[in-house]
């Protein structure tokens, strides 16, 4: 047998770690890139806002962008 159980799970979690990682990372580079006037939350210092969140706590951060400002912001310019 090529993989052991304990090869599977430890290239399984390499995986899912990278991805969350490049989650993380496209998040951050969105909010860097994102115009001031593009964002529903935050008031005038938004995007430094954001960033702060994304930074700050993480993969929550990133969802929590995802789903408030990301996605919203796609669905606004489909209209």
């Amino acid at each position: 047998m090529l993989f052991t159980i304990g090869t599977f799970l430890i290239l399984l979690f390499v995986i899912l770690a990278v991805a969350l990682f490049v989650l993380w990372f496209s998040m951050l580079i969105d909010c860097l890139k994102r115009p001031d006037d593009k964002f529903v939350y935050g008031g005038n210092n938004a995007r430094l806002i954001w960033i702060l969140v994304i930074i700050f706590t993480g993969l929550i951060g990133a969802l929590i962008y995802y789903f408030l400002i990301k996605k919203t912001g796609e669905e606004k310019n489909v209209e």
